[in-house]
């Protein structure tokens, strides 16, 4: 029996050894350098659509269109067209209401080796990670420590409600704030200063809860008989498209508010201070520029609204893609590496130009004229900022 034990044991061990030096293999020539195997393919693929030229007025992308079966198309910029995009559209109008931050696109195709992400076709399959939360340890602390390098928000003691992008967070966070589902009690009244950001509206709306309702502009209600009722209102800070540091106009018990803080960013704004609101949320499309990967975040101080922020994200969506989660991930590594510094630079100087050809231009107009924006001082530049409002993004 002992020598069948350790005969089985001998072989165990051998087995073991034998796997381990076929798996090294698969990875490491002989000369001791890695070598790729099963991404090997997936990495040409993404080289070989990298290298399609559209004249740099758009972009081939992996999930594009094919044509012929073959090549991937390019998906031309705004204002150009033609099959590599170099085709300029005369008739072409400026659209006011898009807010798509391709003026980061430069910094990362610089970046493009640090801020790639292969994903294994066996990556996080399962609903949980091994701490049967939804959310990525990792990702939480990245998104503190960038918020403690910038200095743009408080996050000692706060919470963190992941979602897809800020818009989930939103109405998750008004759903957290209004009257509990109670059939004596009123729903809260939500509102907003002009100007708005128009999905505060049009979510609000859409959703038809008992517990709250949309009633418009915030200076409108303080003169009504609902004032005394509960509140929530939205509070976007630095404001779109007016650029302002926003303070919410009702205060007191019954009162509630949401900041909205996705421009709070030294590429969009000057940095006073840390933000230090019991509810704030934030987006990656505006630190990043990463839009479509619909990732955003809330930082929560009390733990009941945690609780129901989280909860309400559970049940719209079983959590965010744990995808998502990797790629945001993978580009706060490269924010972090220089300390937001040359991201930050890079996207400041970006839209500053933006701004003062904008400026440019509108001054040979009698029709049209902007607002006036005064230099600051920033905290994260450790100087005088001229303006570089998002609303030229």
């Amino acid at each position: 029996m002992a020598k069948a034990q350790s005969f089985y044991a001998v072989c165990l061990a051998f087995s073991l050894v034998f796997n381990l030096l076929l798996s090294f293999r698969l990875y490491v020539d002989v000369g001791g350098n890695w070598e790729l195997s099963w991404s090997k393919r997936a990495a040409e693929e993404a080289e070989h659509v990298a290298t399609i030229s559209c004249s740099g007025h758009g972009r081939a992308y992996l999930d594009g269109l094919i044509l012929d079966g073959k090549e991937p198309v390019c998906e031309c910029n705004s204002c150009y067209g033609g099959p590599d995009c170099s085709l300029f559209l005369t008739g072409c109008a400026a659209n006011a209401d898009s807010g798509d931050p391709y003026f980061l696109e430069p910094f990362w195709t610089k970046h493009a080796s640090k801020s790639a992400v292969l994903v294994a076709g066996w990556h996080r399959m399962s609903y949980v990670f091994p701490d049967q939360s939804r959310v990525s340890a990792e990702l939480e602390r990245h998104i503190r420590e960038i918020h403690t390098i910038v200095g743009n928000a408080v996050t000692e003691g706060r919470y963190i409600v992941f979602g897809a992008g800020s818009t989930q967070l939103l109405n998750a966070a008004v759903n957290a704030l209004s009257t509990s589902n109670n059939f004596n009690s009123s729903p809260s009244s939500v509102v907003a200063s002009i100007p708005y950001y128009s999905l505060y509206q049009m979510q609000t709306e859409f959703f038809r809860s008992m517990d709250y309702m949309f009633q418009g502009d915030a200076t409108l209600l303080q003169n009504t008989s609902d004032a005394t009722k509960n509140v929530v209102e939205f509070v976007t800070s630095p404001n779109n498209p007016d650029g302002q540091l926003k303070k919410a106009i009702f205060q007191g018990r019954n009162a509630k508010a949401i900041y909205d803080r996705v421009y709070y960013w030294p590429h969009f704004t000057a940095i006073p201070a840390p933000a230090d609101d019991d509810l704030m949320i934030f987006t990656i499309s505006k630190l990043t520029g990463h839009a479509g990967t619909r990732f955003g975040w809330a930082l929560v101080k009390d733990e009941s609204v945690y609780q129901r922020m989280t909860q309400h994200i559970l049940m719209s969506s079983l959590g965010i893609s744990r995808d998502a989660q990797l790629r945001a991930l993978k580009l706060l590594n490269v924010v972090l590496e220089t300390g937001g510094r040359e991201i930050f630079e890079f996207g400041y100087h970006t839209l500053k130009k933006r701004w003062e050809n904008l400026t440019n231009i509108l001054s040979l107009s009698n029709r049209f004229t902007l607002q006036k924006f005064e230099p600051k001082y920033c905290n994260f530049f450790k100087n005088i900022r001229d303006p570089s409002p998002g609303n030229v993004l």
